[in-house]
């Protein structure tokens, strides 16, 4: 017979150990499968897309599990300077999932439930964990406090701002008119908030001891959050014939998303050579991590912004960026869906090896 108590212990322990930022992976898989829809990769885009669902409800299954078994441990990872903005990953994962809902099946009714998710769990979270971090007694210093993961919040503004231009496109007058206005503020509020935040990364980066250990994957959100930015003011173009403000501004939008895709294009050759000297020079052990699906969002969300960007402003010489792009982003997601399958089938051996040993 199944032994259910030891299966219950091994959601206990997964649900224990389940990290706050996991939900990356949900945006990683997301964006890669938009990009691929994008480039008229339909097979790739439709398989991810459900394989996105599945793991999407299974992460908010193992959260719940958490929040209920583990509650102190998961109220108090909120206040926490370097798991806390983990956090932001569920409400970018809502809304890249949502936006997958549009692109890919056009299914507007489940998307807008995500994005209304997302809007909810984005006041919540914003709020709680910024009022924590600010009138907690104990602080860490900022070379240990301050992570790319940071810029989470940035991505998980900038993804309320791009579901809402693709849900806006959709919807009549006048909510039309207002779901735009919304993600023009969101837009604008995203593109402040990473010029406040990279500003201290740049900071830890150029004035503290920086070691191999230090450069997590989460720094490759420093292109990512340009990046999600650069899309929206993508979308905020494509939506200005429907908004009269929005036109007023297509001057204003067409610069500002030019500059967050340059500042996000900078960062890029900079991100490979940090990875070459932390994987190359320094020899740190190149093994399966969480973390890594936050390193692998940003090159499919730089694979989708520019495809995106250049039809929108009509960059047709850009086109040859995403057509090669996606490759790189594919063989990224590839390497680490394996690495989480060799893991996961490994934990389940290990079960399974449990569950003999019982029984005998």
């Amino acid at each position: 017979m199944f032994n259910y108590p030891l299966l219950l212990n091994g959601l206990k322990e997964g649900a224990k150990g389940l990290s706050p930022a996991y939900f990356a992976m949900i945006m990683a898989t997301g964006i890669v499968s938009i990009a691929a829809h994008l480039l008229g990769m339909s097979f790739v885009a439709v398989a991810l897309f459900w394989l996105n669902i599945v793991a999407y409800l299974v992460l908010w299954f193992l959260n719940v599990l958490r929040v209920i078994w583990f509650t102190r441990q998961f109220f108090s990872d909120m206040a926490d300077h370097r798991r806390g903005p983990g956090f932001f990953t569920s409400i970018a994962g809502s809304c890249v999932l949502g936006s997958q809902f549009v692109l890919i099946s056009g299914n507007y009714r489940i998307a807008t439930f995500l994005w209304v998710l997302g809007i909810i769990l984005w006041i919540g979270l914003t709020y709680t964990i910024f009022t924590a971090f600010t009138i907690k007694e104990n602080k860490p210093t900022l070379d240990e406090g301050i992570t790319g993961a940071w810029l989470l919040a940035v991505v998980s503004t900038q993804s309320i701002s791009v579901l809402s231009a693709l849900i806006a496109s959709h919807w009549e007058q006048p909510y039309k008119l207002e779901v735009n206005f919304f993600a023009l503020s969101m837009w604008l509020w995203g593109g402040m908030l990473y010029i406040w935040m990279i500003s201290l990364i740049f900071y830890r980066y150029t004035f503290f001891k920086f070691s191999p250990g230090d450069l997590t994957p989460p720094y490759w959100i420093n292109m990512g959050a340009m990046a999600i930015s650069t899309l929206a003011g993508s979308l905020l173009i494509v939506n200005s014939p429907d908004a009269p403000f929005l036109r007023s501004l297509l001057p204003f939008l067409k610069g500002f998303t030019v500059f967050f895709w340059a500042t996000g294009t900078w960062w890029i050759p900079m991100l490979f050579i940090l990875a070459t000297w932390r994987y190359v020079f320094k020899q740190f052990p190149l093994r399966y991590d969480h973390l890594y699906w936050g390193a692998i969002f940003p090159l499919g969300m730089y694979t989708a912004c520019t495809l995106q960007m250049s039809r929108s402003m009509e960059l047709e010489f850009l086109y040859v960026i995403p057509r090669y792009f996606i490759y790189i982003a594919l063989l990224a997601w590839l390497a680490a869906f394996a690495g989480l399958v060799y893991r996961l089938v490994r934990h389940l051996l290990v079960f399974i090896g449990k569950q003999d040993h019982s029984k005998s």
